[in-house]
């Protein structure tokens, strides 16, 4: 992990742990730290308990979908052997 990285991780997780004192993750700002490559467990760290989450796997690669939601705020993070592949964030519309 490049020096680079490591910042931006710790700074993802500084922002994580002040947030947690200020309600919700599931929002914008957290879904922006989020990057390719990131392990579930780092991403678990910045955004909370997931809502719900569904593993397959076949001849040897694991994949996750993992949701959290809050509100009108949806994120999912899409997960190959553990590593962030694809995030996406919605909005319900009223």
């Amino acid at each position: 992990m490049t020096l680079h990285a490591c910042r931006r991780l710790l700074a993802a997780i500084l922002l994580a742990l002040g947030l947690a004192a200020c309600g919700s993750n599931v929002n914008e700002e957290t879904f922006a730290l989020i990057e390719d490559g990131m392990t579930e467990q780092q991403v678990t760290d910045l955004l909370g308990t997931p809502s719900k989450s569904a593993s397959t796997g076949a001849l040897g690669v694991s994949g996750t979908t993992t949701t959290w939601t809050d509100g009108d705020v949806t994120i999912s993070v899409q997960f190959v052997n553990g590593k962030v592949w694809l995030k996406q964030l919605d909005r319900a519309k009223p």
